[in-house]
């Protein structure tokens, strides 16, 4: 949207400057015709003074919002039961390593040293391949939960730009917190926060119903700024 703004800007100082040599190269000069200068003084007095529009400015957590759409919900819940076999996996490995280490710790004292080092070996092939399984657990589920998100996105924006513009609204914060963007530090107390009034919009726009919660049924729908859900559990040292 800023973009636009700034195209529209550029392209009507570029029209006004155009407009401006073109009336300059159309008339006499000063020196042969100074009648000609003096006439325009009196229509320069009358142009238009500039108006100052009051600001109205609203903030949203626009990652937060995608996520707690209906749509949003419905997505991730599908990505977090695709990826549930490799969580199993990793929590099942996880146990095994607890269980071999204290095996180890409480190894009586007769135990060869060849033998204890036999264990710990293992222990630590085990662990490695943990932390392997689990980078490369957690690089799937984030690809692919921002490409999910991002079909979200692409069509909340417009759902976005139509309410801060029915709405009146001249600026429009995203307070989301990412890395590499904005980051809201203090807002004067009443701006409008219009995070959940987009995802009501956008739910409304969608026609899609809100997942079924099966822990907690009669749990109402988070709200947007409800933190990301989380990536598959990475493993312990």
């Amino acid at each position: 949207m800023n973009r636009n703004v700034a195209l529209v800007t550029a392209l009507a100082a570029g029209m006004t400057s155009a407009a401006g040599v073109a009336q300059t190269a159309g008339s006499p000069s000063a020196t042969t015709a100074p009648s000609t200068a003096s006439a325009a003084t009196p229509a320069a007095a009358h142009a238009p003074a500039l108006q100052v529009v009051p600001a109205k400015i609203a903030v949203i957590e626009f990652a937060q919002v995608t996520a707690a759409t209906n749509e949003g919900q419905r997505a991730l819940q599908a990505l977090q039961k695709k990826y549930e076999p490799q969580k199993n996996q990793l929590q099942a490995l996880q146990t095994e390593i607890e269980s071999l280490s204290k095996q180890l710790q409480s190894a009586p004292a007769t135990m060869s040293d060849e033998e204890r080092a036999s264990r710990a070996r293992t222990i630590d092939t085990k662990q490695k391949q943990l932390q392997r399984d689990g980078d490369d657990a957690t690089a799937a589920f984030n690809a692919e939960l921002q490409d999910t998100l991002g079909v979200v996105e692409k069509k909340l924006g417009p759902i976005v730009i139509k309410y801060v513009q029915d709405n009146g609204y001249t600026m429009l914060l995203d307070n989301s917190g990412q890395q590499g963007g904005l980051s809201v530090l203090w807002l004067q107390p009443g701006t409008t926060d219009i995070s959940q009034a987009i995802v009501d919009a956008y739910n409304t726009s969608s026609g899609v119903a809100a997942p079924a919660v099966p822990s907690a049924p009669s749990a109402a729908r988070p709200r947007p700024t409800t933190p990301t859900p989380t990536k598959p559990p990475a493993p312990k040292q």
